[in-house]
């Protein structure tokens, strides 16, 4: 159970989650353990029934009179269905949590629809794989949840979605959707997409090429597994903002081209070094876990491609005090041993290190090496 599952929920009645895909039932899972009362319902029985059988919600009933409702379809129906949900249920608010907020409120204004009780929104969660069977309760945990109100909005409306928010373990914070809009076209949108080109590079690569890919670029291209005809949708939605963002980063590639077409010429390692170190500023502007500010030191340690060793490496952490706030893990094909890179408060490294080496680990490297 979540550790934020002890807490008593915000949420009150029952909440009726439309679409039982990885976010609505994620969302299922986690309210039900603060133990809330969720209904699911999907247009995809099969998919219903899954989130059911896992555990993420109850099946609907006739009699349901929801106090909240989260919409969590796919943006080509996200406008369709807040509109039905609002006229089903007009005492109920209804939220959703598509990942562009600006064209399905455009278009439920242009139908007419009362939207006094629409309080659109956006967890900035997901996997790259879908569907109930992928849905955990803990994603949310740490992550923005961005709420998109405006000056007609109820304090007590308000309220609900955003204890939805808190209660699934996400940050609650607002945005007008057009803000919103710009900001995930920088920080998702286009990151995508710029997965999803490079490693289109790697369809006729030679395989010999591929076998010497590290973590770097499994890390670079990680999201370009994601669902084509989701992100269709997506993009096609939020289609401005992404251009703008494309437009710059065009120029900026053509300039970076331009410098190593002529490495030698004056000014073009200039120009190189400039777009690296632009690079590690704008790392540096990145919130780190659960959206601090707080940076973290790496220790790389050397772990044998055994049994129970990784296992091992956390436990002797554990006895060491050293908590571990994030984890990557490098393993090559054909090596005997993986590379273990530990975040870790700056404080902790030296305790780390020697306390580590004292057990026998061999450290591959720290950041201040």
């Amino acid at each position: 159970m979540p550790a934020h599952a002890a807490l008593a929920a915000r949420t009150r009645g029952t909440v009726r989650i439309v679409g039982a895909g990885l976010l609505g039932s994620s969302i299922g899972h986690a309210l039900r353990a603060r133990g809330v009362d969720v209904a699911l319902d999907d247009t995809s029985p099969s998919q219903l029934r899954l989130a059911i059988d896992y555990g993420a919600g109850r099946a609907p009933r006739e009699e349901d009179d929801p106090s909240l409702i989260v919409v969590a379809v796919p943006p080509d129906v996200t406008a369709d269905v807040i509109q039905r949900e609002l006229a089903r249920f007009p005492s109920a608010v209804v939220t959703d949590v598509a990942s562009v907020k600006l064209e399905p409120l455009r278009t439920l204004r242009a139908r007419g629809v009362d939207l006094a009780k629409y309080i659109g929104s956006h967890p900035l969660a997901g996997r790259e794989r879908g569907g109930a069977i992928s849905a955990r309760a803990d994603i949310f945990v740490g992550r923005p949840w961005v709420v998109c109100r405006d000056g007609e909005t109820a304090a007590a409306d308000l309220a609900l979605v955003e204890g939805l928010a808190l209660d699934v373990g996400a940050m609650p914070l607002e945005m007008t959707p057009e803000d919103h809009d710009r900001a995930v076209a920088l920080v998702s949108h286009v990151p995508q997409l710029v997965a999803s080109l490079l490693a289109g590079r790697f369809v006729e690569a030679p395989d010999g090429s591929l076998s010497l890919a590290g973590q770097g670029v499994r890390d670079t291209t990680r999201i370009a597994a994601s669902a084509p005809e989701l992100w269709v949708q997506i993009l096609g939605a939020n289609a401005a903002p992404v251009v703008d963002v494309l437009d710059a980063l065009a120029a900026d590639l053509s300039a970076v081209a331009a410098a190593l077409r002529e490495p030698e010429a004056p000014g073009s390692r200039r120009a190189v070094a400039d777009t690296i170190r632009r690079g590690n500023d704008g790392v540096e502007r990145l919130p780190g876990k659960h959206g601090q500010n707080r940076r973290f030191e790496q220790v790389v340690v050397m772990v044998d491609d055994t049994p129970g060793q990784l296992g091992r490496l956390f436990g002797e952490l554990g006895d060491l005090e050293v908590n571990v706030e994030d984890l990557r893990l490098e393993h090559s094909p054909g090596a005997q041993f993986g590379l273990a890179e530990i975040s870790v408060v700056p404080s902790a490294v030296r305790r780390a290190v020697d306390g580590l080496q004292s057990r026998g680990w061999k450290i591959a490297s720290t950041t201040n090496d």
